[in-house]
């Protein structure tokens, strides 16, 4: 169990630092879609590879911070169930949807992605706009890291729920662990 719990803590660690370091580009992309407007209604030019940079940046954003997110449960979910249920059912729901859900899903990205990227790869693939950016092939890869990512958080969730059930949870630190107030609007107005 405590190799479980190392397992846990080290993929939510990886996933932490990826999403640190990728919102920053939240930054990026204010700007530079600030940039173009500016540029296109103030002094009426425009460059095609700056509108092709700020929604590749959207994009590599999106997909690298998702395991974050998971992380964090910061996806939308139905929680008409999850929300009042005691920390056990939460698990076993967690530990299911995992299972059922989260994992498949993320083979099928894997398996339906892995080719298209290679694809893209092997001939460098560009934007399709002409005097857009070069490296779509980059922007891609993106796919098949974010099926990795969030992947990986998927099985810490059921690790995390696995501890939880066999009442080991304490091996976990306590930001791992499962908590009775899951209301992130009532976390957030403190």
């Amino acid at each position: 169990m405590r190799a479980l719990a190392a397992v846990v803590t080290a993929i939510s660690a990886l996933n932490r630092v990826i999403g640190q370091v990728f919102s920053w580009l939240a930054l990026g992309i204010v700007v530079v879609c600030f940039t173009v407007v500016v540029q296109r209604y103030v002094f009426a030019i425009s460059y095609v590879w700056m509108q092709d940079l700020y929604i590749w940046l959207n994009g590599a954003m999106f997909t690298a911070v998702a395991g974050f997110a998971l992380l964090r449960d910061d996806h939308v979910r139905v929680d008409i169930f999850y929300r009042p249920a005691p920390i056990p059912r939460k698990a076993l729901i967690d530990l299911i949807g995992v299972a059922v859900f989260l994992l498949p899903f993320c083979v099928v990205v894997l398996v339906y992605g892995m080719p298209f990227v290679q694809r893209s790869w092997s001939y460098y693939e560009a934007s399709a706009n002409v005097g857009g950016m070069p490296g779509l092939f980059i922007l891609k890869s993106f796919i098949i890291g974010f099926a990795v990512l969030v992947g990986l958080q998927g099985l810490a969730l059921a690790g995390r729920a696995i501890l939880t059930l066999a009442g080991r949870d304490g091996l976990l630190p306590e930001r791992l662990r499962y908590s009775l107030n899951t209301d992130h609007l009532t976390e957030a107005a403190e």
